[in-house]
């Protein structure tokens, strides 16, 4: 990792102080553009790896999360959302089926705090053991609508025409990669694991086929634009993934997993009373400025980023005050509510 900080480095990188992850490559509005038009790679090596093996493996996630885990075979995958016993969201996580184990991909800052929390699921009995793989690994992310024809200029074209989260082994300047389809974003692109010893030679390759390096700051800026929840700002334990409008990642039929109860209820009985939206705004505002319609307060924002359009952020806003198209005030400023790429208040085909 030391020979991947300093290629970082030599391309101008600003790397933050606690994880050395660059924070921006000086290239922001060019990043931004590839991000969307062409293709942008970001290193997502603070996102914590961690592995569930053993016979029960399947099992096990599938009781701890929202998802179908059941139904997933070797090369398969999904997002699914670890929740508290009342259904309040942990982490939207992404999980890869491999023969042997499961894969799981946790957002920044939350590997220790989910280890501990899988690990005290595990019984005396359960054939299920958890390992952290963070350190041995390093994660980069493609982003951007030609995205596919790098990978296809690499040799790997195969895996183009490959359903969302499909995963498999390929070969990249003598390293075995893990490449899997999707970004995390609803952008296209795809998500390599790396293992450490060949995280630099690897991240050449692909900068080298065209992939604009970005920085966290162009990366909050997407998820925000996109409306990928996070962690202590959308994903807290004041929220469930149904308000959150991560519908996609949740089974009403798989049966009883932790937190089930509580969200089977909240859908029975339409119970969901806020939700989150985007929000157009004409002037800058911090997070957790409250939100008022008519002097009432119907909600508050907690992600705010800078756009060429001017403002822009994610608030839970009561479901009864309205949705896209409804006039807000946050705090003195005006905005709109608006719906967003990443999320939906509903399954995405109903």
């Amino acid at each position: 990792m030391e020979e991947l900080r300093k290629i970082h480095l030599e391309s101008g990188a600003e790397l933050a102080t606690d994880t050395e992850i660059p924070l921006s490559f000086g290239n922001d509005i060019l990043g931004l553009s590839a991000a969307k038009t062409e293709v942008a790679i970001v290193d997502r090596s603070h996102w914590g790896l961690l592995k569930i093996s053993g016979e029960d493996r399947l099992r096990y996630l599938h009781n701890q999360s929202t998802n179908d885990i059941n139904r997933l075979k070797p090369g398969e995958g999904c997002d699914t959302v670890l929740v508290n016993s009342t259904g309040r969201a942990l982490d939207l996580v992404t999980a890869y089926i491999t023969e042997d184990s499961i894969w799981v991909l946790v957002s920044p800052h939350c590997r220790q705090k989910l280890f501990k929390w899988l690990d005290g699921f595990i019984f005396p009995f359960d054939k299920v053991k958890l390992t952290d793989l963070t350190a041995e690994n390093a994660i980069f992310t493609l982003i951007g609508a030609e995205s596919g024809t790098l990978i296809s200029k690499l040799g790997l074209a195969n895996i183009i025409a490959r359903s969302s989260y499909h995963h498999e082994l390929i070969t990249i300047e003598d390293t075995t990669v893990r490449l899997a389809v999707g970004s995390g974003l609803a952008l296209p692109g795809y998500t390599l694991i790396v293992p450490v010893d060949g995280a630099a030679k690897v991240w050449s390759k692909l900068t080298e086929a065209g992939a604009v390096p970005i920085g966290e700051r162009v990366w909050e800026r997407l998820r925000i634009e996109q409306g990928r929840p996070a962690v202590e700002r959308e994903l807290t334990e004041d929220y469930n993934p149904l308000e959150a409008g991560l519908w996609y990642t949740i089974s009403f039929d798989k049966g009883c997993y932790i937190g089930q109860e509580t969200i089977a209820r909240l859908n029975t009985y339409k119970g969901v009373k806020q939700r989150l939206w985007g929000v157009k705004l004409g002037d800058r505002v911090l997070p957790q400025t409250p939100i008022t319609v008519d002097d009432k307060k119907v909600g508050v924002l907690t992600s705010y980023t800078d756009t060429a359009e001017g403002g822009f952020g994610l608030a839970y806003v009561k479901t009864k005050a309205g949705g896209a198209g409804l006039s807000v005030k946050v705090g003195t400023t005006k905005g709109v509510l608006t719906d967003l790429p990443f999320i939906k208040h509903e399954y995405p085909n109903s």
